[in-house]
């Protein structure tokens, strides 16, 4: 069963535990099955990408992955 958060999508929040402790942004996605937020610039990890019609190449990508809900605090204003 999801649970209610009180963050949404578009709020900023600040990182208060993990390595990006004090970093700040924009929730950009929300889990409320897992209760975890996807938070812009933070927790970043490189991903393998395959060759595709989107990137010829392939390579590595820097994508964000999930924190915690109790990892974050909304901040006013």
């Amino acid at each position: 069963m999801a649970i209610k958060l009180k963050i949404k999508k578009n709020d900023v929040v600040k990182i208060i535990a993990g390595n990006d402790k004090g970093k700040s942004g924009k929730v950009l996605h929300v889990f409320p099955k897992t209760a975890q937020v996807i938070v812009e610039g933070c927790k970043v990890a490189k991903k393998a990408v395959k060759p595709s019609d989107k990137t010829k190449n392939g390579g590595w990508e820097n994508r964000e992955t999930p924190i915690h809900i109790s990892n974050v605090a909304k901040v006013e204003g």
